[in-house]
């Protein structure tokens, strides 16, 4: 009995003990197929991110990173009017159409794409903007270096001591163009590793350790090194794949000491020999840019380079070519011959003159979408633009008139710009426009209109037509154009009885209106039905009319009208009658009121109320705040400085319904 309780014992020990060793092994196999797999993951994902990197700065990013969050809502400047009561610069209030983008006083259209400076791209999405930070591809050199203006590193021949201003001609080529050389046949020569490395384990299996034994010569080492695709015998552009990264190279390492226990030493030929990192060559057909010019992804920049002239370059893979603030006096037919490509095209701040565009000077571009001729010298509109336009800029030059053919075969145009000219009605041909079909963004600001331009397209959404001469509006200016949100008639000469009682009452989409510095005496009648904003800023208004807010739905939400000549005869209880459940920005500063107006403590979503500047000498209890509600007020910042208020006198329960005192600002106050 003893005896067998000892044979028992001793079996289950040798059980025990193969069945470790066999798990250990297949521990051993499941963590190297892991990490065998991992790594060809993560090379996929690379090799994708490399390939598809470029079209994610150059067409719609998607934004991993969302740094500004804009939108329409006057509430994210209210600390600019803290720190400038009275400052007019500061009412940049009007609102664009949802969806928009307004950035630093430039309104950007939904999915619009631009980058504030060279390493963040930026997009539009439904009012958000979001911005992406430039991902820098790796570089596989032993030196790199950052260029001026640059935010990713290129390789360089000697190790920088210190920092060092490359010249653009000196910039080795931006890792995309390097990868579109070698994107190919890196792939295939990955895959190719993988299929060898699996024949090389399992011929290992098979052979054991007999070709230890036989020793080869060196001539047919380096025979079979050439015919095997393996490290030592491979192709310059198939060893790209030795410097994929310092993680990569570990996880090979941690690889090799786990199977180390298992593998016996392999014949010389085929040993893992540390491998050179080639400096990669420049790709074929990379462009000579003259002095002062950078080359950066699919982008040539030439901003500021004193050029006289386009300069020829043969460059069929750019895209982005920006010529901003040179000399440039003329554009020959074949000025873009070389860049066939083009997209966006940036030649304002030069002196280009209309004459010295050559009749085809476009007609190759077949690709390009945005063409900036700001700052120019041209007096009309260049000849046969490309259809593929989506954006024309030409402000500030000294357009002189517009034809039916100026924007011939343009039916894809989506903004148009030609502020400070010298357009007029007189000059534009009301059959002009005709051609545009897509148009929904148009700019004729500072130019000499007297009357809204004629034969606009049915399809605009947005009209600014500001710092013109326009003294009236009558009843057939909007008649065709139902789709229209925004127009902004800011410094210009209307007064309210020229404005004509169906000029514009019946539109349905219409919800800004911006005619702020007019000669309007009163806030005018027949305002549309669907306004949500309405800016009157800077005019000589003396009254609001009774219930002239009354028959908007859903009803008016902003209503700015600081700087102009209210007094408490031009304000009674029914000024904002229709606006008291909707109303959420309301601003009454640099007026003469002497009163809380009548009306403020029945406004339930109100947000925002400004009365600073005015000649309020005290606030009775329920002229903010209805005592008989014990609702919270929805009021977030009540301005009421530089008035003539005795803080100490007001009654205790005046802002009783306002949540936050610090909401409340009452100082300074004037003293007479």
């Amino acid at each position: 009995m003893k005896f067998a309780f000892l044979l028992c014992f001793f079996l289950l020990i040798i059980f025990q003990t193969d069945f470790g060793q066999n798990e250990e092994i297949l521990r051993k196999q499941k963590r190297k197929m892991y990490h065998r797999r991992l790594r060809k993951n993560s090379s996929l994902n690379h090799r994708s991110n490399r390939q598809h990197g470029i079209q994610q700065t150059t067409a719609t990013p998607i934004a991993r990173f969302p740094i500004i969050n804009v939108d329409y809502s006057m509430e994210e400047k209210f600390e600019s009017f803290l720190n400038l009561p009275g400052a007019e610069s500061s009412y940049n209030v009007l609102p664009g159409k949802k969806g928009h983008c307004l950035v630093k006083g430039m309104t950007m259209y939904n999915k619009a794409v631009w980058s504030p400076d060279p390493c963040t791209t930026c997009l539009c999405s439904d009012g958000r903007v979001l911005c992406d930070e430039t991902m820098c591809q790796p570089q596989t050199c032993p030196y790199t270096v950052t260029p001026k203006g640059e935010c990713c590193p290129v390789c360089t021949d000697t190790e920088q001591t210190e920092p060092t201003n490359v010249l653009p001609k000196q910039l080795p080529p931006p890792q995309v163009e390097m990868d579109q050389v070698f994107g190919e046949e890196a792939l295939q020569s990955e895959e190719e590793d993988e299929e060898t490395k699996g024949d090389r384990e399992h011929k290992k299996e098979t052979t054991g350790h007999r070709d230890q034994d036989k020793p080869h010569s060196e001539e047919e080492s380096r025979r079979e090194s050439k015919q095997r695709p393996g490290k030592m015998g491979r192709p310059a552009h198939q060893q790209l794949r030795c410097g994929r990264g310092q993680e990569e190279g570990e996880e090979e390492e941690e690889e090799e000491e786990e199977e180390g226990e298992e593998k016996e030493a392999v014949r010389g030929d085929v040993f893992p020999m540390p491998c050179q990192l080639p400096i990669p060559a420049p790709p074929r057909g990379r462009p000579r840019l003259p002095s002062g010019c950078s080359l950066s992804y699919r982008t040539i920049s030439c901003v500021h380079a004193a050029l006289t002239h386009i300069p020829p370059i043969m460059a069929p893979e750019i895209t982005n070519l920006e010529l901003v603030g040179n000399s440039i006096t003329s554009i020959p037919d074949e000025a873009f011959n070389g860049l066939p490509n083009l997209e966006r095209l940036d030649l304002s701040k030069n002196n280009i003159t209309s004459s010295a565009i050559g009749p085809k000077a476009f007609k190759l571009l077949k690709k390009l979408m945005r063409l900036n001729m700001d700052g120019n010298n041209l007096v009309h509109i260049p000849s046969e633009l490309p259809s593929t336009l989506e954006e024309l800029n030409i402000n500030e030059n000294n357009l002189q008139a517009i034809d039916e053919e100026s924007f011939s075969d343009l039916n894809q145009l989506v903004s148009l710009e030609m502020e400070g000219n010298n357009l007029s009605e007189t000059n534009v041909n009301p059959l002009a426009f005709k051609p545009l079909k897509s148009l929904s963004y148009l700019r004729l600001g500072k130019n000499k209109f007297r009357i809204i331009p004629q034969g606009l397209p049915a399809s605009i959404e947005e009209l600014h037509l500001g710092n013109n001469q326009i003294e009236e509006i009558t009843e057939i200016c909007f008649n065709h154009t139902r789709k229209i949100n925004v127009i902004v008639l800011r410094y210009n000469k209307i007064e309210e009885n020229r404005i004509a009682p169906l000029a514009w009452i019946n539109q349905e989409n219409l919800e800004s209106i911006d005619l702020s510095y007019n000669k309007l005496y009163r806030v005018p009648s027949y305002l549309p039905k669907s306004l949500l904003h309405l800016v009157l800023m800077g005019n000589q208004i003396e009254l609001i009319p009774g219930y002239v807010f009354g028959h908007m739905k859903p009803g008016l939400e902003y209503l700015y009208l600081s700087f102009n000549k209210l007094t408490d005869d031009g304000v009674d209880q029914v000024s904002f009658y229709g606006a008291y459940h909707s109303l959420r920005e309301l601003f009454l500063d640099h007026n003469g009121l002497k009163c809380i107006p009548p009306g403020i403590q029945e406004m339930k979503a109100l947000h925002f109320l400004r009365l600073n500047n005015n000649k309020i000498r005290n606030i009775l209890p329920e002229q903010i705040c209805n005592a008989e509600e014990d609702d919270d007020s929805t009021l977030e910042h009540l301005h009421l400085e530089n008035n003539y208020i005795k803080t100490r006198e007001i009654s205790p329960y005046a802002f009783s319904c306002i949540r936050s005192y610090s909401s409340i600002v009452l100082k300074p106050q004037n003293i007479k």
